[in-house]
């Protein structure tokens, strides 16, 4: 059983206004988001202010429990308002998240029986496409929190981390796309021009 919080609570500085409702190819970038993973999760909600463009009564939004720390605190929301015990967390900012990825970090969670599933790319360990067990990672975040660490990471030495290499992961991830999350104007630009090369049929593509 599955639960995904998407983080939506950022300052969004670079970007000069909420990344969370920006349009992507004529579509709300969360929106888009919570299309890719509705069918992956029995749960299924965003971290973050309630901000009316994006309310509405089929989206689930939990306020930070513990405001202004962050992503840490983004992600101790999401375990603690989590139903299920399987907890994936997500950023607002990825427009190719991969619901068929998480669902192995799924998988793998309760096949061998760790707390975290964390992919690896080239720039590092992947917390915000991490599959987290709820049990035990929620107080490690708590502590984490309590004690103003920032980092992502740096609780995961109390618990069983399992890393997914770059080889695990290239067969859900051929383009080397699903990590690549959008910051400035620029960034998303680039994002959707790489989403129409994408759609075009492969002999235009080859062209």
């Amino acid at each position: 059983m599955l639960t995904i919080a998407v983080l939506a609570g950022g300052k969004s500085v670079r970007m000069g206004k909420d990344k969370a409702v920006i349009s992507f190819r004529g579509e709300m970038l969360i929106r888009r988001i919570l299309e890719i993973l509705a069918n992956v999760a029995e749960e299924i909600f965003i971290v973050g202010p309630s901000n009316k463009k994006y309310h509405s009564n089929d989206i689930k939004i939990k306020p930070d429990l513990i405001p202004n720390r962050g992503p840490m605190g983004g992600l101790y929301t999401g375990l603690a308002e989590a139903s299920h015990p399987a907890v994936g967390v997500v950023a607002c900012d990825m427009p190719f998240v991969n619901a068929q990825l998480l669902a192995h970090q799924r998988d793998i969670l309760f096949s061998e029986n760790v707390d975290v599933v964390v992919p690896a790319s080239a720039r590092g360990l992947e917390p915000l496409h991490a599959v987290y067990r709820r049990e035990t990672c929620l107080p490690a975040v708590k502590e984490a929190v309590d004690q103003g660490k920032e980092r992502l990471i740096s609780w995961y030495p109390k618990v069983k981390v399992r890393v997914l290499t770059q080889d695990e992961i290239k067969p859900f991830d051929p383009d080397g796309l699903i990590f690549l999350n959008i910051n400035t104007p620029e960034e998303l630009s680039r994002a959707e021009n790489i989403e129409h090369d994408l759609l075009l049929p492969k002999t235009i593509r080859q062209d």
